[in-house]
This record gives C-alpha cells, structure tokens and sequence, in this order.
C-alpha cells in the first residue's frame, strides 16, 4: 500500500498511518480513530444506544404521526418530525436530536404527549446520538502538522456522519439540521490557518 485510495476505509487509514509514521501512531491520533471506530460499529454491536433507541419504532407515537393512502390504496405511515443539530465544543464533535412540537424544538422531556411523536423522550439518554471524541483537537492538530493519513481520518469522518444524517431521513421527517458540519468546521481552520500564514 504506497497510497491510500480515493475511497479508502478506516482500516485502511490506520495501516496507511502506521506504515508513513513506522508505526508510531500520536496519541491524539489514536483518540480520534477510536471514537470514529465506534460510530462505525454502533448500529451492528449489540449494545443499545441513542441512536438505535431513536429508530425503535416502538418508541413512535404512532397517533401522531401521519397516517396516508398511497397511489396503490395502501396505508403508509409517515415520518416522525425531528431537528438535527451538529454540537461543537474544545474537545468532541456531536449529533444532537430533539423532537418536532408543533413546529417547535422540544428541549424538555416528553413522557405520552400526544403532540410528541415519541411516546417517550428523555434528553439525558436520547438527545446525544454520538460523539467523536477529541475530533475538535485532532483537526486542529491536522492543519497545523497533519500528514495525508490525518486528513483522510476528518474526511471519512465526515463522510460516516453524513451517512447516518442519510439514514435518519429515511426514516424521519429532519426539519432542520443546524450547526457547523465538520467539513464546514474545517474550512473554517483551514481559512484562520491560511489568514494567519499570510500574516505572518
């Protein structure tokens, strides 16, 4: 492997890392494909998280959500209203959700509101649908000595969490998706790294 591909998957990243740093891999390096490693794996293991609880149909107010005719007469259920938001702090990148009420994000836990379409939302557990830990660090860190391994980590990062953003649509009716994305996180550093280059 002397390049990477132009599609290349995270264990083909790490290889690569491993093979141009003679397997000295940094620390913030490691975080940062650690957490992406795990959203990677959060729908196929077993264990129960924001975001398979989200899908859980079970979960549904169904009295709430649309119920159609399509063109062949058959009943359709339609999508729960939810709102996306891309979460930013020193350290993590996050996906927040909230719950569409009357055209309004609920903040606050929702236990059988018929306007509520879940039967229960509960913020502690449910708002965050994942995190990237130290993703907000390890950029930073990429545009100031990153190598091509490190940027192919923030570009398949940003690739994963577009995917799921496309996998909730399937399902849900996304009103709005608000916050910087993290390509638009990185165009951001990219323009006060280029500006402060040019300073200098």
């Amino acid at each position: 492997m002397s390049e990477l591909s132009n599609n290349p998957s995270l264990k083909e990243i790490n290889t690569y890392k491993k093979k141009i740093n003679w397997g000295d891999i940094p620390t913030i390096y490691q975080l940062a494909t650690n957490s992406i490693s795990d959203i990677d794996g959060m729908l196929t293991h077993g264990f129960d998280n924001a975001f398979k609880q989200l899908l859980d149909k079970r979960n549904w107010n169904i009295n709430m959500v649309d119920q159609q005719n399509d063109i062949m007469g058959k009943v359709t259920t339609g999508k729960p209203k939810i709102s996306l938001y891309h979460h930013m702090n020193e350290q993590h990148y996050e996906l927040h959700c909230y719950p569409i009420i009357n055209n309004e994000r609920v903040l606050q836990a929702q236990f059988n509101n018929t306007l509520c379409p879940f039967v229960t939302w509960r913020p502690e557990t449910m708002q965050m649908l994942f995190r990237l830990n130290s993703l907000i660090p390890f950029i930073v860190y990429t545009f100031q000595k990153g190598d091509v391994a490190d940027y192919a980590l923030i570009r398949y990062a940003n690739k994963r969490v577009k995917e799921l953003i496309l996998l909730l649509q399937q399902s849900f009716d996304i009103t709005d998706i608000e916050g910087y994305t993290i390509a638009e996180f990185c165009q951001e550093i990219h323009r006060k790294h280029s500006q402060s280059q040019h300073n200098a």
